[in-house]
């Protein structure tokens, strides 16, 4: 018989250990006989100081992982509307505290909230559930289409230490 080791705090907070730098803003979901409101992004909150100045939404098929991707220079702020994802992070910045670190983050329309992903950091992210999921990203920068910000490496590289079950994506 083995026992379950505990994932989570009481109140819900995950236990694993995460690269430095990314955080979460809890994000409430109102929701009345008319339906639902949620506030997505509010700079009072003072989650983070970059302010909004680009925003895009993009959608992940069940079964599909989008990345590997990294920023040199923005950084990321994910708000998952719709749909269950799991964000794979791995620290690759030479001069970080938690340098070769591999973090698995569950993002679901149950438990809405930010996430940012800070430069240097690869992420992929996983659609396991039976929907397309609906992602909206507040990066801390326009995109530059004469100079994309923007880094690829395929799913199945030897440069990270994950490996996806069924890699479908890119």
């Amino acid at each position: 018989m083995i026992r379950d080791v505990s994932t989570v705090t009481p109140e819900g907070n995950l236990r694993q250990l995460l690269p430095a730098g990314v955080s979460f803003h809890e994000n409430v979901t109102h929701v009345d006989e008319r339906g639902t409101v949620c506030e997505m992004f509010d700079p009072r909150w003072g989650w983070k100081p970059d302010p909004v100045v680009f925003t895009y939404c993009c959608t992940i098929r069940p079964g599909i992982t989008k990345g590997w991707g990294m920023h040199k220079v923005n950084e990321d702020r994910y708000f998952l509307l719709f749909g269950e994802l799991e964000v794979v992070l791995y620290d690759a910045r030479p001069d970080s505290p938690t340098q070769g670190l591999v973090s698995r983050i569950v993002l679901s329309e149950f438990r809405r909230r930010l996430m940012n992903i800070p430069p240097g950091i690869w992420h992929a992210d996983y659609n396991f559930g039976s929907k397309d999921a609906v992602l909206i990203n507040f990066p801390t920068q326009p995109y530059n289409h004469a100079n994309p910000d923007k880094y690829r490496l395929p799913l199945d590289t030897d440069q990270i230490p994950h490996k996806f079950d069924s890699p479908r994506g890119g």
